[in-house]
């Protein structure tokens, strides 16, 4: 099973956004999320402390023993990725156009996905590294994003921003090959592993699972 963080969102088809108050918060929600199944875990660096929480997760395995791949979001300068990659981090992630994290990654042959809204913004992400994070994804909702997959049949598209759990089914159809969410998974141990094993299986069972999982609110405001 290949390792690249591609793959593995394409797999676990939810990519939780950690934005905690401090490192130490950080820590312990991403070690939760590995015990839940979870490999690809992102924190962001509005967290304080963020990347010693990079430095002390990298190291880890989720609950099947594979290694975590713990990724860094909101990485919109040169010093911050920089920093993200010497921290351990597997993949950056930024919420709108960054040239110089392109350039970071590029030199130092790192995993990129670049934030766009625009089709031109994200058809230039994925020229540039074949992914891409559609954000904010609540604004163009699942049918901006399957005109989207429409164009770009072969990219890695991570919409993210505004998406409640139990929406995720919708995405994931509209053509996502991964969601991204911030706020609204479980916090029970067991609750959060289903719906981790309901993302990763194809199936109305699977995605009923996922809908009942959220919570019923009002979706959370997208941030970066």
């Amino acid at each position: 099973m290949s390792s690249h963080p591609y793959a593995v969102l394409a797999a676990q088809r939810l990519l939780p956004v950690l934005r905690n108050a401090d490192a130490d918060d950080a820590v312990r929600a991403a070690t939760a999320l590995l015990a839940a199944g979870c490999r690809a875990v992102e924190l962001t660096t509005s967290t304080r402390g963020w990347a010693g929480a990079v430095t002390r997760t990298a190291p880890l395995a989720d609950a099947y023993g594979r290694p975590a791949l713990i990724g860094v979001g909101t990485v919109t300068t040169t010093a911050q990725a920089e920093t993200a990659l010497d921290a351990g981090a597997a993949f950056l992630v930024s919420p709108y156009p960054a040239p110089e994290v392109r350039e970071v990654a590029r030199r130092r042959e790192a995993v990129f996905i670049e934030g766009g809204f625009t089709p031109a913004e994200i058809a230039s992400a994925v020229r540039a590294a074949g992914a891409a994070k559609v954000f904010p994804a609540h604004v163009g909702g699942p049918r901006f994003l399957r005109s989207v997959r429409a164009v770009l049949p072969d990219a890695v598209l991570v919409p993210t921003g505004g998406i409640r759990p139990e929406e995720v089914p919708d995405w994931l159809a509209a053509g996502a090959t991964a969601v991204g969410i911030g706020d609204g998974l479980p916090a029970d141990p067991a609750e959060l592993a289903a719906v981790f094993a309901a993302a990763a299986l194809p199936g109305s069972g699977a995605h009923e699972d996922l809908r009942t999982a959220g919570h019923q609110g009002a979706a959370p405001e997208p941030r970066p």
